[in-house]
């Protein structure tokens, strides 16, 4: 079964200082002002934070689910993935590792969520 935008939502709204924002009519979610999740206006592509030095592992790895973001995206810790490739309990790891990223590790360890 596909994942959908509300299932992601399920997962990235209650992480603390996670907050959507609607952008040119895209989805995102901030932590301060860094995106680290977004989707495609179509909400059929999910962007999100990712170690920039794994990325070409992760798209070579799996290129059904995974690719690289566009040129201008390149130089940011960023991957895209296709929402109906992936699983529920897959999109949850990655979200939460995307946040992970982005804020305080002493916020993840606070929430239990520091890996």
């Amino acid at each position: 079964m596909a994942v959908t935008i509300e299932d992601v939502r399920r997962v990235a709204e209650p992480l603390p200082r996670s907050y959507e924002v609607l952008v040119r009519d895209r989805v995102k979610f901030r932590v301060g002002q860094i995106v680290w999740l977004a989707f495609s206006a179509d909400e059929t592509q999910m962007g999100f934070a990712f170690p920039k030095e794994e990325r070409d592992a992760l798209v070579a790895s799996e290129p059904d689910v995974f690719h690289m973001p566009r040129a201008s995206d390149l130089r940011f810790n960023w991957v895209e993935a296709r929402l109906d490739a992936l699983e529920v309990g897959r999109m949850r790891e990655l979200v939460v590792d995307a946040w992970r990223l982005v804020v305080p590790k002493s916020v993840a360890l606070a929430h239990g969520l520091d890996g």
